[in-house]
């Protein structure tokens, strides 16, 4: 059975940073790219951040390019997302995702994505 369990959501003043990790189990997690996805209220999901299988290429929305760093543990079957510079409107809930194939050329499509985690919140305070 495949598992997506997030962890590391909180509460953080704007400019402050957050971790977030998703421990994957139950199925080759080398073999598969993986991403973030978050949600707010009222608002579509949106892809924020994908990595290839091996790690070798990494993909973001312009909205967080420079302040998130997506990373992979494949030895660990573990998914890291560092969030610095954080600012109100990045509070969402965020998802871990597991996408269909190795590279990530369909990154931030949802259809692209076989597994999603429950979900982590970020709520970012002005």
């Amino acid at each position: 059975q495949v598992q997506l369990v997030e962890s590391g959501g909180g509460s953080v003043q704007a400019g402050g940073s957050l971790r977030l990790s998703c421990a994957a189990s139950g199925y080759t997690y080398s073999s598969y790219c993986m991403g973030w996805f978050r949600q707010a209220p009222g608002k579509e999901r949106e892809g924020v951040a994908a990595i290839t299988s091996g790690g070798g290429r990494t993909y973001y929305a312009d909205s967080v390019k420079g302040r998130f760093t997506i990373s992979r543990d494949n030895a660990k079957n573990t998914l890291s997302l560092q969030m610095d510079s954080l600012k109100p409107e990045d509070s969402a809930m965020y998802y871990c995702a597991s996408y269909n194939s190795a590279s990530c050329l369909s990154a931030f499509r949802a259809y692209a994505v076989n597994h999603w985690g429950q979900g982590t919140q970020v709520t970012v305070s002005s």
